[in-house]
């Protein structure tokens, strides 16, 4: 039986070796390895892709975070409101700026933050939202942009799982003040290393972040502001030229796999298929299904037939040790950590394989 694996990073290279390798070369011929004309030219891509007006490359996506926080001021004393089901890098980030976290439930059914549990917990040191598009879906936009602009609050959308996905036919990533995203490798628009970006339509904010992420410098030794050095290096900025060039087929690909899934696995009575929200376009960063029985053992049975899958994730972020001083009453989010499942999903992905899948799942239940 033929191994399925979440991502295959070297078929994918394979398949358009000859673009990479002729992005590289170029890079290399010229040498100009930081801040190089090919990061220069892909904020520009990134920019038009999106209709955004500012683009600003940095190191990772949890810096990109960071400096977004850091340049709306916000710090001690301050609060965040972050879903608790979610990656840990944004609830991280608030805690190094030092601003206090606050969690907030997520709803059954998408899985972003629950919009309804938000305006409770807003007080006079609440500064920011931070909307996780998580799994390449969207979060409730209006909803959070209504709360946002009623209690004079920053909106941040941490887009690294959801890059090319939609919300009412536009981009996510464009409707918040500031909004990041992730190139690491096993995201939709992803790098061969680390990598970030950082988006706003601000002119103001997107100097201060331009300047945050390369040492504070409004010019070369002139050091506006304490800053960082957090740079996209151009070697990747190349190659993300490429997987541009790729994204929407390969969207459109996961989108068709996504499809196959529904049909394939309709009918098996103890999972639940992921839902796409009305008006919104998911971007199938993961495929994660719902396992009302026997989650764990299902993904040892795969495991043994050659079948690779996540969970993501097992645990609220509250339950990690390093947060554990946090709210910790979020049923929804603790339930999901007990069924959520990822399977294989990506543009290498054929459909005998989706086949071979689900044929292990139904034969898991009998």
């Amino acid at each position: 039986m033929k191994p399925v694996s979440m991502i295959d990073l070297p078929l994918e290279y394979a398949t358009r070796k000859m673009e990479y390798d002729e992005a590289i070369q170029a890079v290399l011929q010229v040498g100009d390895f930081i801040k190089g004309k090919a990061v220069t030219e892909l904020e520009h891509q990134l920019s038009q892709f999106l209709n955004i007006k500012h683009s600003i490359s940095c190191a990772n996506g949890t810096d990109a975070l960071e400096i977004a926080l850091r340049a709306l001021n916000i710090g001690e004393g301050d609060e965040v409101i972050v879903p608790a089901f979610s990656y840990v890098a944004a609830l991280e980030v608030v805690s190094l700026v030092g601003a206090k976290p606050v969690l907030v439930d997520v709803d059954e059914h998408y899985f972003q933050i629950d919009v309804t549990k938000i305006k409770s917990l807003i007080n006079p040191r609440t500064k920011a939202i931070i909307a996780v598009h998580l799994f390449g879906q969207a979060a409730y936009m209006d909803e959070l942009l209504e709360i946002a602009k009623a209690h004079q609050l920053y909106v941040i959308e941490d887009n690294a799982q959801s890059f090319g996905g939609m919300y009412q036919n536009l981009y996510l990533g464009t409707f918040g003040h500031i909004s990041c995203t992730s190139f690491f490798p096993t995201k939709n628009l992803a790098c061969y290393g680390d990598g970030g970006a950082i988006f706003t339509q601000d002119d103001a904010l997107a100097q201060k972040i331009m300047m945050m992420a390369n040492h504070g410098q409004s010019a070369k030794y002139h050091h506006e502001m304490v800053g960082r050095n957090s740079r996209l290096d151009t070697l990747q900025a190349a190659i993300l030229q490429v997987k541009l060039r790729h994204l929407k087929p390969s969207l459109a690909v996961k989108a068709g796999l996504a499809g196959l899934y529904q049909q394939q696995l309709l009918g098996v009575k103890e999972i639940s298929l992921p839902r796409v929200a009305p008006h919104s376009q998911h971007s199938w960063n993961q495929f994660t299904i719902r396992v009302h029985q026997n989650r764990d053992e299902l993904k040892k049975f795969l495991a043994q037939h050659g079948v690779q899958s996540m969970i993501y994730y097992s645990k609220v972020l509250s339950q990690q040790p390093a947060y554990a001083s946090l709210e910790k009453d979020f049923p929804v989010a603790q339930q999901l950590t007990k069924e959520v499942l990822s399977l294989p999903i990506h543009d290498q992905l054929k459909e005998e394989d989706t086949q071979q899948v689900t044929k292990l799942i139904k034969e898991f239940y009998g």
